[in-house]
This record gives structure tokens, sequence and C-alpha cells, in this order.
């Protein structure tokens, strides 16, 4: 009977052992997958119903033996790319990566041009009319 006793209390350590581990493993996969409805916030940080669904379903595979691999690969197949909190670098995410300095270097172009047509006009374009001054009073 003590034998039996023993055997079960061992066999539920190790459960929760394994348990622990998938957790860790879920939660790992979960900080690399983008919340779909938050503002870029990952599945781990959120709260949303569809980020719980997507932990649960990221936990199911990872229990039924599936790689991290694969489960991101499920979810890539489902969601796009756009469900990866950092897409890779491809063609199709070509402009994603590059947006930012590509907008950062269109505002320095536009700042550039209007210093410099701001340059070439006279002084006394910058002079403030007479007329308007005397509404201010």
């Amino acid at each position: 009977m003590k034998a039996l006793l023993l055997t079960l209390l061992l066999l539920a350590g190790a459960a929760r052992a394994d348990d622990a581990q998938l957790d860790a493993r879920t939660h790992a996969l979960a900080q690399q997958l983008r919340c779909l409805v938050c503002q870029n916030q990952t599945i781990a940080d959120s709260h949303a119903p569809l980020a719980l669904d997507l932990k649960n379903r990221v936990r199911d595979q990872l229990a039924a033996g599936k790689t991290e691999a694969q489960v991101i690969d499920d979810l890539t197949a489902k969601y796009g790319d756009f469900v990866l909190y950092n897409p890779p670098v491809k063609p199709t995410t070509w402009l994603l990566w590059a947006g930012p300095a590509l907008l950062g270097l269109g505002a320095l172009a536009g700042l550039a041009w209007t210093l410099r047509r701001r340059a070439q006009q006279p002084a006394a374009a910058f002079e403030p009319d007479p007329e308007d001054g005397e509404d201010l009073r």
C-alpha cells in the first residue's frame, strides 16, 4: 500500500514538472507572437479573448508534441507574418521594415526643400504688414 502511494506521489510530481515545463515553453512562444487585436502587444501580454484563444492553441499544440517551429508555421499559415512580433525580412515585408526610415528621409527632404525656398525669398517677405499690426491693437 505504501509503495502504491509513493508511486502515485512520484507520478503527480512528474506531471507537475511536465506542466511547468509546458507552461514555460508556451509563455516563451507567446512572447514571439503578436496579439491580432491589440496595439503592439504580444499574446503573452494581452488579455483580449483572441489572445487567450491563441495562447490556448499554442499550449495545446505543444502538449500534442509539436515543436515551436511547427506551431509558428501553423499560425503564420493561418494569420500571415503579421502574427509574428518580429516578422522576417523578405520581399513582402521590406516596406514594413524600411517604412520608418523612408518616412524620416521624406520628412528631412521636405524640410530641406522648404528651408531652401525660404532662403531664396527676400528679407522683406518676412516683415509683418503694417496694416496687420493695427488690427491686433
